[in-house]
């Protein structure tokens, strides 16, 4: 099977990788891979975490996918020498204010009837836990089971293991999708070169509705969500483990990084194709952080970027086939990109070169939205 994959994030690198590995023959286009989004990612592992009501099936996605992750990071890691950064010592969540407390009290109870295991903690306890927050930590909930991931380290490594079973990287950005007797049959190149391919897939994020060549109908709406994130460094231990924070309603999250970067994150914005670095962005979050962690001002600060989160009409990932024969789409995946890419590449690869949908990924198929044309 030849298979021609548009877009070398996360999402597009972890399902080459598994699909060279099952020998098709991959070709991954991208003129700028294991970017964009995927280096911007602070890359939580964080299913309970960013649990909301109603999405049950994106919990079990996310559920499945988290706990794929230590074997998935060691057969990579294996592979290709190369380290992912990956850490499962928790995520902690704690509550400033009374609404922020009682909320996190809500959600406790609805993942506690979904039978996903938490732990309640007092103020005090928190700070046993991470003794740099505030004193005005009123409690927080651990999820035991989350962690996190280097995007940066991650996507390279993916990129390498691709390689390594024979996966080729065309650095050119794709044009057009070749149609040829109703179904898709390759990629035109920006230069005018085609990779024919018997199946495509579409894996480009916000840009996955660009391409020409596709018919009206295809490929559901995807927005660019805008994400800023600040990227700090410390020389001595400030933080065991990711922490998020509920200031006022307002939420942010730390990731420390073993090598003493620290992560901070992240704004979520509906601005288009807008990836400017904003002093209100900047502000807002290094607001929301300090209140978390007062000591936070005097790290060294050392990088803020942006990048576009594919955020799908129901936020939830859009994957397998399309209304094109031969196209199948890999997008959408919202804030969990990263979270989602052990399980959506073996989603993908079934779909690519079995054609069939395995159970977890029926939910996410493309035929669940309205189309536009």
């Amino acid at each position: 099977m030849d298979i021609a994959i548009v877009g070398a994030g996360v999402i597009g690198l972890a399902t080459a990788w598994r699909a060279a590995a099952r020998g098709a023959a991959v070709t991954l286009i991208d003129p700028a891979p294991a970017s964009g989004a995927s280096a911007v990612a602070a890359g939580m592992l964080t299913p309970v975490s960013e649990l909301t009501y109603g999405e049950e099936p994106l919990l079990r996605l996310g559920l499945a996918s988290r706990d794929r992750y230590g074997a998935f990071v060691a057969e990579l890691e294996e592979e290709t020498g190369l380290p992912a950064g990956y850490r499962d010592d928790g995520i902690l969540e704690v509550a400033f204010g009374p609404d922020d407390l009682a909320f996190l009290d809500d959600l406790r109870r609805f993942q506690e009837s979904l039978g996903v295991p938490t732990e309640t903690l007092t103020g005090r306890e928190c700070r046993r836990l991470e003794p740099m927050l505030a004193p005005g930590v009123r409690g927080g909930l651990l999820a035991p089971e989350d962690g996190s991931v280097d995007p940066r380290r991650l996507a390279p490594a993916l990129l390498a293991a691709a390689e390594r079973h024979g996966a080729r990287l065309v650095r050119e950005r794709a044009a057009e999708v070749i149609v040829e007797n109703g179904a898709a049959a390759g990629v035109r190149l920006e230069g005018g070169a085609e990779i024919r391919a018997g199946r495509v897939l579409l894996a480009a994020g916000p840009w996955s509705g660009d391409l020409g060549g596709l018919p009206p109908g295809a490929v559901p709406a995807v927005r660019p969500v805008k994400g800023q994130v600040i990227r700090l460094r410390t020389r001595v231990p400030f933080l065991r483990r990711c922490t998020r924070g509920l200031v006022r309603g307002s939420s942010v999250y730390l990731v420390p990084r073993a090598d003493g970067e620290v992560v901070v994150g992240a704004t979520q914005e509906e601005m288009g194709f807008d990836t400017r670095v904003t002093a209100g962005g900047v502000w807002e979050l290094l607001r929301d952080a300090r209140e978390l962690l007062p000591g936070i001002t005097e790290l060294e600060f050392a990088e803020v970027s942006a990048g576009l989160r594919p955020g799908s009409p129901d936020n939830a990932p859009v994957m397998g086939p399309s209304a094109l024969p031969g196209l199948v789409l890999g997008t959408g995946h919202f804030r969990n990109g990263v979270l989602l890419a052990p399980v959506s590449a073996d989603i993908l690869t079934e779909v690519l070169l079995d054609g069939t949908v395995p159970e977890i990924g029926r939910p996410f198929t493309p035929d669940r939205l309205e189309v536009t044309a």
